[in-house]
């Protein structure tokens, strides 16, 4: 059974610069919050009529006291009435308060005159100063708090526009000491990319010296690779390397919802570049806003299309000796736009494989160089099982040995946590299930129908561990280590290659006379191998070398609706039949290869379920 491809990590992340110390900050602090309420409660306290805290009295004890004469003063508001008594604090403002009754009291100012009690009448109406200061003190308080907080954010950006600076470009800089700890000796493997960078370098170094001869280096440079294979590091370095400022950047960065946002990020970055020449820009998965334009339902997106027009404009007017060079990354260089990639612009294209065994062992030394390593550890047969590896994947593969010894209170990382680690990472944790006797004895004859075959083939690589334990998705697992990084497929390896996948489902028939559903993996993976055999390679007699186009995948719905099948329903059918015929053929000849050698399947599957877990050697003895 065929394990699936683990996820790959994210790439490391690059030192944080001191002009972004301040962004984990919020946006408004607490000093504006509490300066408006401040000015909300002296304007409370102004328009309250500074009175203190007066008692407030039934409307018929105010008449019983004023009928005692015990009322010295009132003040009289529409139907409130506040007032002293007499021989109160002539300090304090008012002693009570109360409120005439809505129908009013036509005996209330006959009375007050008769006990000789002073009467200040007062108007509901504010006066004009006061009425104007309300209406502005609201929009007063809001321009203060909004100035105030603009002002902070200022200088948390480091000057620009504030809060109102939406197109003020995000691109983080690093000066050279940031930088200076990443340089090509940390960048193991990767050995043509980095030559051709030197280039970049001296001209950053000394732009002089290729000025003085009328040569331009070109303006911009895009790697094109998978995930991990090191290209914002690569970037860092070679920006360490010539020790100039960093800008970096991700391409979905420059979009907002708002159209021209992003162009004028575009043009506040390279603006920022320039003022700092010589730099360098690096721009990472500059496919998220470099695509084809006018793509897609709809016709595209006007705020990117927006951002890539501005991006060509900039790359444009680069004097021919400006010394700003542009790097660009992507794992996805199909989908951008001619315009972008045509000479002036992206004049050279770095393509970053993932590394073969020799810069696999680079990387594993660069990474492990600072760890306390036990003498047992292999790091050349370490790097010979990890093809396909990428360079962020190793990294993983090293921390999780480190992980692993941790857990296990050891001094030193050894062997068997590179192997517990490399397990992990291809085959996923073990699950923790209980087989019963049938299921695992059916899973053991699977297995040892892969290592089996791939030990009887003549095309095929070695088997190194055989394994029923289950982990992640798979029951068991067959692991073969290559000799050698293959980069050619002759069509002898590959049909040998579809025999070892079909190897599980014929081991099953040939002992238990029926198959089971653990082969469904094996299936499919056997089946896309034999129709791009067909389709693509050329490798079908009927058809013969002839390149069909099907089922490529295309990163644009509107692309894709307007493709059209480039061969008849015909030819479809004879591309079906081929590729069942050739499949068929590999699983006759499998199950032929197990009928012949029915005991040493036996020992294998026997082996398995008794110890679960075998090695190269104990497989090698076993079949021999």
């Amino acid at each position: 059974m065929q394990s699936p491809q683990p996820a790959t990590p994210p790439e490391p992340p690059g030192k944080k610069p001191e002009s972004e110390a301040n962004q984990g900050h919020p946006l408004f602090d607490w000093r504006p919050l509490l300066f408006t309420l401040l000015l909300f409660t002296l304007y409370y306290s102004f328009f309250s009529q500074g009175d203190r805290s007066p008692q407030q009295i039934p409307y018929t004890e105010f008449k019983q006291k004023l009928y005692q004469n015990e009322i010295a003063s009132v003040r009289m508001r529409g139907q409130e009435i506040r007032g002293r008594y007499r021989g109160s604090d002539q300090q304090q403002g008012v002693d009570f308060r109360t409120l005439m009754p809505a129908v009013g009291d036509p005996s209330l100012l006959p009375t007050l005159e008769e006990k000789s009690v002073e009467v200040v009448a007062q108007s509901e109406e504010l006066p004009t100063w006061a009425s104007v200061l309300i209406s502005l003190l609201p929009w007063i308080l809001i321009f203060g708090f909004l100035a105030y907080s603009n002002r902070a954010l200022q200088n948390r950006m480091g000057g620009g526009s504030g809060i109102f600076g939406f197109s003020r470009s995000r691109a983080r800089q690093y000066e050279k000491p940031d930088v200076d700890e990443i340089n090509f000796e940390e960048v193991a493997g990767l050995e043509g990319a980095k030559q051709e960078l030197q280039e970049v370098i001296e001209f950053l170094r000394n732009p002089q010296k290729f000025s003085a001869l009328g040569a331009k280096l070109p303006k911009g440079i895009l790697m094109m690779g998978p995930p991990g294979t090191g290209k914002t590091l690569l970037a860092k370095a070679t920006a360490a390397e010539a020790g100039v400022p960093f800008f970096s950047i991700s391409g979905s960065e420059f979009v907002e919802m708002f159209v021209g946002v992003g162009a004028g990020r575009v043009r506040n970055m390279f603006q920022q570049a320039r003022e700092k020449a010589p730099a360098l820009i690096f721009v990472d998965e500059i496919d998220s806003v470099g695509r084809v334009r006018g793509t897609g339902v709809g016709g595209g997106n006007d705020e990117r299309e927006q951002t890539l027009n501005q991006i060509l404009a900039e790359m444009d007017g680069f004097a021919s000796d400006e010394p700003v060079v542009v790097l660009a990354a992507t794992n996805r260089p199909d989908v951008l736009d001619p315009a972008l990639l045509r000479p002036g612009r992206f004049d050279r294209k770095l393509t970053l494989e993932l590394p073969q065994k020799k810069a696999r062992l680079q990387i594993l030394q660069v990474h492990t160089r600072k760890k306390p390593m036990s003498t047992d550890v292999d790091l050349e047969q370490l790097a010979a099982r990890t093809i396909g590896f990428s360079g962020a994947e190793l990294e993983n593969l090293v921390n999780e040995a480190a992980l692993h010894a941790a857990r296990e209170n050891k001094a030193a990382i050894d062997q068997v946590d590179f192997e517990h680690a490399h397990d992990k990472i291809m085959l996923g944790s073990e699950r923790q299930e209980i087989l019963n006797a049938e299921d695992k004895r059916r899973i053991a004859y699977h297995e040892s129908g892969h290592a089996l075959l791939s030990m009887s083939l003549a095309h095929t690589d070695p088997v190194s561990k055989v394994t029923i334990i289950p982990r992640g998705r798979a029951l068991g697992v067959t692991e073969t280590m290559p000799a050698e990084d293959r980069i050619n497929y002759t069509q002898d390896v590959l049909e040998d290659r579809l025999c070892v996948l079909l190897g599980g489902r014929c081991s099953e028939r040939v002992v238990f006379g029926n198959v089971s559903s653990g082969a469904a993996d094996d299936l499919k993976q056997c089946t896309s191998l034999a129709r791009r055999m067909v389709t693509q390679w050329g490798m079908s007699q009927k058809l013969g070398p002839v390149h069909f186009p099907v089922s490529e995948e295309h990163p644009f719905l509107g692309m894709e609706m307007a493709i059209s099948r480039e061969f008849s329903d015909v030819t479809a059918h004879a591309i079906d039949l081929e590729v069942e015929a050739l499949v068929k053929r590999s699983e006759q000849r499998a199950e032929k290869v197990l009928q012949q050698k029915r005991r040493q399947l036996d020992a294998l599957a026997e082996a398995l379920v008794a110890h679960e877990t075998l090695s190269a050697d104990e497989i090698k003895a076993l079949v021999e």
